[in-house]
């Protein structure tokens, strides 16, 4: 693996100044590289070396002391990784983050000629459409720490100290240079107007909102949330920048399919297609749990899944709930439920079908007349 002499200097002086945040950003911008490279297992290998918190640097006297709750002393915040696994937007998602990246880069620039504003971006949509892994990537773009809320986790603590806990958040983060990430948002950012909710939540709203104004323009900080009709507008007003997830789209499943599944291999290109037709509905998270699931059974299996199987799994899982794959040859009822399946997505011929489910072009026919197709 070819690594910036740089970043070894880097790395070095960082773990002798027992600089643990340091540590890990170089140590994670090493992974990003390793799987640029496609030494996807040396990276993932790192990335799980990261994860251990940094204890030897904890052994040299160095704790990063996280804000943490009164009573449970649990940390209120935690530092997220940069991911090694690409991004993949839409158009109009693509132009908002590119935008906010380059405002933040300039955010000097911008407020010494008046025009900045704070550079808060709301990501909502449904659960496994990768608004954490956005997040993540918008930190890394920008070269600065991860540091994740978990705000549901939060409201869970003695409500007298919820809304001291998240100002102890919005405390800490502004002298950290670091990309502030407040997941499920809904938990307390509810509407202020809802008779069924507590005083003290109505309270945690201001809380929250005084906490987000409080924050320099420098300050990227990203909320998600899988409701957002439940988020109060004074909300919505706080966050200039604003992505919509979406359930991907034919051309971003075929290459989701293509990198999970494929690794990037340009010759299963028509096989990625056809799975982004098969998998209509399910969230990038579900494609991801698939391939994954059907590599593991490749390495561990030493044979490579065939493709009426992984379009099986495919063909039985439902969004959120992604069915592992089975790890035998087809039987008769399911290679008639496949065919079935195949001719019903288009663009898949008789004979196709035929190959990819292990039966005969009559078979196939006689599958389609007896269901009422021929």
């Amino acid at each position: 693996m070819q690594v910036d002499r740089s970043l070894i200097t880097a790395l070095i002086d960082a773990a002798m100044s027992a600089d643990y945040t340091g540590v890990r950003r170089i140590g994670t911008n090493i992974a990003k590289l390793m799987a640029e490279q496609k030494d996807l297992e040396g990276a993932k290998a790192l990335q799980t070396l990261l994860r251990k918190r940094g204890v030897p640097l904890q052994a040299s006297g160095y704790a990063e002391a996280l804000p943490r709750d009164a009573g449970s002393r649990l940390p209120l915040i935690e530092e997220g990784q940069w991911p090694t696994t690409p991004v993949m937007l839409s158009g109009e998602a693509e132009q908002t983050v590119s935008q906010l990246v380059e405002d933040a880069k300039n955010i000097h620039l911008l407020t010494e000629k008046g025009v900045s504003s704070q550079l808060h971006m709301l990501l909502y949509g449904p659960p496994g459409t990768g608004k954490t892994l956005l997040a993540s990537s918008i930190a890394a773009m920008l070269q600065r720490p991860f540091y994740v809320a978990r705000l549901d986790s939060l409201i869970s603590s003695r409500l007298g100290e919820t809304a001291k806990n998240i100002r102890g958040i919005f405390e800490f983060v502004p002298a950290r240079n670091a990309v502030l990430f407040l997941d499920e948002m809904d938990a307390i950012a509810k509407l202020r107007d809802d008779r069924h909710e507590l005083g003290e939540l109505k309270r945690v709203v201001n809380t929250v909102l005084q906490g987000l104004d409080s924050l320099p323009n420098d300050v990227v900080t990203i909320g998600a949330t899988n409701h957002p009709h439940l988020l109060d507008p004074a909300i919505w007003r706080r966050f200039p920048y604003k992505v919509e997830f979406e359930l991907p789209n034919e051309d971003v499943r075929a290459s989701l399919w293509l990198h999970f599944l494929y690794q990037d291999d340009q010759t299963r290109l028509d096989d990625a297609h056809l799975l982004a037709r098969a998998s209509d509905g399910l969230s990038g998270a579900d494609i991801e749990n698939i391939a994954l699931a059907v590599r593991r059974r490749a390495v561990l299996g030493h044979q490579e899944p065939s493709l009426a199987q992984i379009l099986m799994a495919v063909q039985l899982s439902r969004a959120g709930s992604p069915q592992l794959l089975k790890n035998r040859e087809l039987d008769t009822a399911e290679k008639k439920s496949l065919s079935l399946f195949l001719h019903d997505q288009g663009r898949v011929r008789p004979g196709d079908i035929a190959e990819i489910v292990g039966v005969s072009r009559q078979m196939v026919y006689r599958y389609l007349k007896e269901a009422g197709h021929g």
